[in-house]
Order: C-alpha cells, then sequence, then structure tokens
C-alpha cells in the first residue's frame, strides 16, 4: 500500500515531535533546517498509520538497519517499507514483500547530469521527450525505488540499474499539476 501527504507544513512539528520513537526523534533532530526535519516526522507519521492501518500496529516502530542502511522493523520481519521525500510530497510504502518507493521534484535537468546516470537508450527517450525534465525524473524514481527494494542504495553504475524487463515491474505516478512524481517497485 501507498501513503503519500502533500501537507508537510500543515502539521504541528513540535507536537509530533512527542508522538514519535525517541530512536526517530533523534534522528529528525539531526536536520539543520526545519524542513528536513519535518519530512523525517512525516515519513515516520505515514509508517505509523500504513502499520495502524495495514497490520494493527498501534505501537511506535522502532527500526535495525541491514547491511546497506536499509531499514527494517525490529519485532516484524515480515512487514517490509520504504520511506521517500521531496519539496512537495512525502510517500510511504508497506507491503509483505520487499518494496521500494521514490518521490522527486519535477525540475529542470542539466544534461551532464543526465549522461553519468543514464544509458544511451534511456537518454534517447529523454531527449526526444516533449518534456525531458519528466522523462529524466520518471527513470530517475524508477532507479532509486529499484535500489531502495534491493537495499544497495545509490551505486556507482547508475547507467545499468534498470533492464527493460524491470520497467515493467515499476508503478510510476506523474503528480505534474503538483511537481513531483514517484515510484514503486515491488
Amino acid at each position: 500500500m501507498v501513503y503519500i501527504d502533500e501537507h508537510i507544513d500543515d502539521f504541528d512539528l513540535q507536537a509530533a515531535l512527542d508522538e514519535i520513537s525517541e530512536q526517530r526523534r533523534l534522528q529528525a533532530l539531526r536536520f539543520k533546517y526545519e524542513r528536513g526535519q519535518r519530512t523525517c516526522v512525516l515519513a515516520y507519521l505515514l509508517l505509523k498509520r500504513a502499520l495502524r492501518e495495514e497490520y494493527g500496529i498501534t505501537e511506535n516502530p522502532v527500526f535495525e538497519y541491514g547491511e546497506h542502511g536499509k531499514p527494517q522493523i525490529v519485532g516484524h520481519p515480515e512487514i517490509h517499507f520504504n520511506l521517500s521525500h521531496c519539496r512537495e510530497a512525502v510517500a510511504c510504502a508497506v507491503s509483505n514483500r520487499p518494496i521500494g518507493i521514490d518521490v522527486e521534484s519535477v525540475r529542470e535537468f542539466k544534461e551532464s547530469l543526465v549522461r553519468y546516470t543514464m544509458n544511451a537508450d534511456e537518454i534517447g527517450e529523454i531527449l526526444s521527450s516533449e518534456r525531458p525534465e519528466v522523462a529524466f525524473i520518471r527513470l530517475w524514481t524508477m532507479k532509486e525505488a529499484r535500489l531502495k527494494l534491493t537495499g544497495e542504495g545509490i551505486t556507482n553504475d547508475l547507467k545499468t540499474v534498470l533492464s527493460e524487463t524491470d520497467k515493467k515491474r515499476y508503478t510510476t505516478v506523474e503528480c505534474l499539476q503538483r511537481g513531483y512524481i514517484y515510484t514503486v517497485c515491488e
């Protein structure tokens, strides 16, 4: 199940900090700017909502981390989740199987970044698109969701992350009127 919240500035941050685990509170307060704190807290609140609605879990989840830093919920190895955020939205995905999600703001793309992160076919797809900035973010969220699914994180060779077969396993939603795109990979 996917949960999205665009109301990053519409909650009482101080009250929310009291509602979350100490582990997550400390993580949120490490962000220098309030925006980072807000997205960190809101992602956790979305996870709490998902756990309550999908699994009946009401206690604050505590995380343990895998080899590459992918979080898991202590005491619930059967529940898989992933969190992501950008300027416009926060996303949470939960499942009984490994899952990855990435949400990104649509912004002007830089051709140097495209050439560094995309293979020749992907570059062609982006540059021939009516909206290359949208095509780039769509492919970028697919790559990042894939890497978050596996727990690898950003690798040095982003050009080989996706195959044509892989692309069929993704659900990508373009919320262009709101300025973001997200992709879920299971």
